[in-house]
């Protein structure tokens, strides 16, 4: 397994390479920037922003530098770290993920979760998009949100859309990662609040397929005439249409098979504009609503336009608890990886670290994949701690550790896998983490 483990290193190192022999690219100043061999190079900050843990900036570039009495100070990568735009770490994510991402499909699908998260950075007033001045006594505050796409099969991020908390839109961020997306076929799993018609038809004309829970109340299921049984399998033909003529009210009277869009709604494949000699036009959406039983008193709603047949109701059952791997992987990703850990004030600098920080997730991820425990002595199989796949991939990444050493140590870090276990959810509130301290 070493091999793969080698093969892994060196596809991330030619992202790398490929990213700096276009650097001009990637700075402020072409002309300018990283002409002259400095302390700090282009491909040193790459590889900081990967490798970088959550101690202050002096005790990160001691640890980069191997202690050298040459070290570059904190302003000297503060310097070359500015002229690095955030492009550049957006796009070593996008050409790592796209190569080394392992094609597992279900049933010729990509199962990706659909999820967003807030991320706590330093207070700054004059940043509009992401300032929240606190109310009852709170403190003001900064939020960015992270929304991401995750395959649930290959434990990686394949996108990523972030943007301040007060103009983000976890809807229209999902449809942009749609949109822009290589994927041939995939299915879109998400939760409660990316129900919409725009989402629904972006997924549609990208001949993908979409598995989202809904409310049964003040949704999309609202108005509809649906079986009167706890359970139920209920396929919808709906047209949607913008234009409020004669022709077209006689037609919304019929709530199962045409619905009004007002022109405030969101709807990216019909004109919000209409002239009155203009033709009526509609635009068709299929889909299930799909009522399925959790407990005795207890159900569940989902929106489906997977084909019946091939996926029967308790199938989707199964396909949308898949969807709770994304939710341990932001945690893992803000704990583990070390995405609380921020060394900048500026959102944009933050950006670069975040992507960074995804970048090194998938890393990790995919080298705990490749390190196969041996399960014949062991009573349940087992699967690499990916908390020391994290610290270790960090020396590795910097060439500290062979990939034979490597895979020996993964396989001494192993927790043992227990399928269907289930606890509850634990009550108590951990309080974000400030590390404003830490800021260069």
């Amino acid at each position: 397994m070493s091999g793969k483990i080698a093969q892994t290193r060196k596809i991330l190192k030619a992202a790398i390479k490929e990213i700096c022999s276009t650097s001009w690219m990637f700075v402020r100043n072409p002309e300018k920037d990283f002409t002259r061999n400095r302390k700090i190079s282009f491909r040193d900050i790459l590889l900081f922003f990967l490798c970088k843990e959550g101690g202050n900036l002096t005790t990160e570039l001691f640890r980069y530098f191997r202690l050298a009495p040459d070290s570059a100070s904190i302003s000297a990568f503060i310097q070359q770290r500015d002229k690095i735009l955030p492009e550049a770490f957006i796009t070593l994510f996008h050409l790592f993920t796209r190569k080394v991402c392992p094609q597992k499909l279900y049933k010729g699908l990509r199962l990706l979760a659909a999820d967003g998260s807030d991320i706590q950075i330093s207070t700054n007033p004059n940043d509009t998009n992401s300032y929240f001045p606190g109310s009852s006594g709170q403190k003001p505050y900064n939020l960015l949100h992270l929304n991401a796409l995750y395959d649930l099969n290959a434990d990686v991020y394949i996108d990523a859309d972030i943007g301040g908390k007060r103009c983000c839109t976890e809807v229209r961020s999902l449809c942009k990662m749609v949109d822009r997306s290589s994927v041939e076929r995939a299915l879109v799993i998400a939760d409660r609040g990316y129900e919409s018609y725009n989402l629904m038809a972006h997924i549609q004309e990208k001949h993908w397929f979409f598995l989202i829970r809904v409310k049964e109340t003040h949704s999309i299921a609202s108005g509809l005439n649906l079986p009167d049984t706890p359970e139920f399998d209920f396929p919808i033909q709906l047209s949607l249409c913008r234009r409020q003529t004669k022709q077209a009210l006689s037609l919304f009277q019929n709530r199962n098979r045409f619905r009004f869009l007002p022109r405030n709604s969101t709807f990216d494949y019909l004109p919000t504009e209409n002239r009155k000699h203009d033709p009526v036009l509609f635009y068709d959406l299929s889909f299930r609503l799909v009522r399925i039983r959790l407990s005795d008193d207890s159900f569940e709603l989902l929106l489906t336009n997977l084909p019946k047949d091939d996926f029967p109701m308790n199938e989707l059952k199964s396909l949308y608890h898949l969807r709770w791997g994304i939710e341990t992987s932001f945690r893992s990703l803000k704990y583990t990886v070390g995405l609380l850990h921020f060394h900048a004030k500026k959102a944009e600098n933050i950006l670069k670290e975040v992507f960074a920080r995804l970048t090194l997730y998938n890393f990790s991820s995919l080298i705990a994949l490749h390190s196969t425990v041996p399960d014949s002595k062991r009573k349940s199989p087992c699967k690499v701690k990916f908390s020391a796949a994290v610290h270790l991939c960090r020396q590795f990444i910097l060439g500290n550790v062979s990939p034979p050493v490597l895979e020996a140590l993964l396989l001494r870090q192993v927790s043992s896998i227990r399928p269907g276990r289930n606890f509850p959810r634990g009550s108590s509130l951990r309080k974000p983490v400030s590390f404003s301290y830490r800021i260069a």
